[in-house]
């Protein structure tokens, strides 16, 4: 709906709507139907379908300099700040295995996109390959990266509002048997012959990763956050225009999120790291889910009809993701808690891989954290990589 016909329309207005809705949703995640809710149904989804609903109906437009500037300012910083919790060693101390699911699945998703975009080629919209291609990073990494990866596609509000129902409806259900294998884990080890020797020397590692950089924020620790992802983004903005030009195979968009990628991963390895320990990532989320609120008041549920062929293409595309992390860790034998935690690392993100990684015990949820930190890196290189097999098997040039 244009913002003259909105019943809020002013910027102002549409940032108060927003904030009210993400606080109402978290409110509610504090509760125990709250708690039920979103243990099935992530809150991210809520907070993307409730603005979607509000601009349904009226309330929110579906266009304002407001979601502008989110978009080109708040997502770059918050992959600064996501990114910036990037512990290389930490992962490498995890053991081979486990960095090389977490790889497979990457490589599932950056190879299954293609081949499902081929079998149901002329049946779904030409612009599908520009959904997937939003979808991937989400599938490799998270929220931000599927925005990222839209803005850089070019992805229209209602394929990205499409691609959300297909996240939905294909990751969640892979989750729930994710759980599921949990509880069978020692049945399917056996039958894997799986060698499970290293998960307790996981448990020792996550501890003290833990214990190493959680502490009480204080006010110069939030200001130096904040500095830092809107340095960042500033940064990588200067940068990504003349690098275009100079380098015109990516465009200035493309460039300025590659150059926000290697910024934040060169900053983990400096003392600047030590800011996610008093809630840079924290910080980070909370840009992201404004930026998902907003990317959600752009779409419209009656634009939105021909999901449910987009759901079959995820299905099979999920299968492709299935398939490689199975095979591979048959290869390795890598017990199953690494084909879990890799999955859900790379399809559900820092959100949701935790929740899988404590169902195998609740000592080695931040396993899941490390390797999803790790998939907000691979999201947006791979999600290119992605992209230009998508544009090939659609015929774009």
């Amino acid at each position: 709906m244009p913002a003259k016909d909105a019943l809020i329309a002013d910027p102002a207005g549409i940032l108060t709507a927003l904030l009210v809705v993400l606080a109402a949703i978290f409110w509610f995640g504090e509760t125990g139907p709250g708690r039920r809710l979103f243990g099935v149904v992530p809150r991210l989804v809520f907070c993307y379908f409730i603005p979607t609903t509000l601009t349904t109906f009226g309330i929110l437009p579906d266009s304002s300099p407001l979601y502008d500037w989110i978009k080109s300012y708040l997502l770059p910083a918050s992959l600064v700040l996501l990114i910036l919790a990037l512990d290389v060693p930490g992962i490498l101390r995890l053991g081979p295995k486990a960095v090389v699911m977490l790889l497979a699945g990457t490589a599932g998703v950056v190879i299954g996109a293609p081949i499902a975009l081929w079998v149901f080629s002329g049946l779904v919209p030409a612009d599908t390959w520009q959904g997937m291609t939003a979808l991937s990073g989400s599938w490799i990494g998270g929220g931000a990266n599927m925005v990222a990866l839209a803005q850089i596609a070019g992805t229209s509000e209602s394929m990205f509002g499409m691609m959300v129902i297909v996240d939905v409806a294909v990751a969640n259900v892979w989750m729930g048997v994710l759980l599921y294998m949990a509880g069978q884990s020692e049945r399917i080890d056996r039958w894997m012959g799986a060698d499970t020797s290293a998960i307790e020397h996981l448990k020792h590692r996550v501890s003290e990763f833990e214990a190493r950089t959680s502490r009480v924020p204080q006010l110069p620790d939030l200001i130096m956050i904040v500095a830092v992802g809107f340095a960042g983004m500033w940064v990588a903005t200067l940068a990504a225009g003349p690098l275009a030009q100079a380098a015109p195979i990516f465009s200035a968009t493309v460039w300025k999120f590659i150059l926000v990628t290697a910024l934040a991963a060169g900053l983990s390895f400096s003392p600047v790291r030590q800011l996610e320990g008093a809630g840079a990532s924290k910080i980070g989320s909370l840009m992201l889910y404004l930026l998902v609120a907003s990317i959600g008041a752009h779409a419209n549920f009656l634009e939105m009809r021909e999901a449910p062929l987009l759901i079959a293409v995820g299905a099979v595309w999920m299968l492709c993701h299935v398939t490689v992390l199975l095979l591979v860790a048959r290869m390795i034998r890598a017990p199953v808690f690494l084909i879990a935690v890799g999955s859900q690392a790379n399809i559900g993100g820092a959100a949701s891989a935790p929740v899988v990684a404590s169902a195998f015990h609740p000592g080695l949820a931040p396993v899941g954290v490390l390797l999803a930190v790790a998939g907000y890196v691979l999201g947006t290189y791979a999600g290119l990589a992605c992209m230009w097999l998508l544009r090939a098997v659609a015929g774009v040039q």
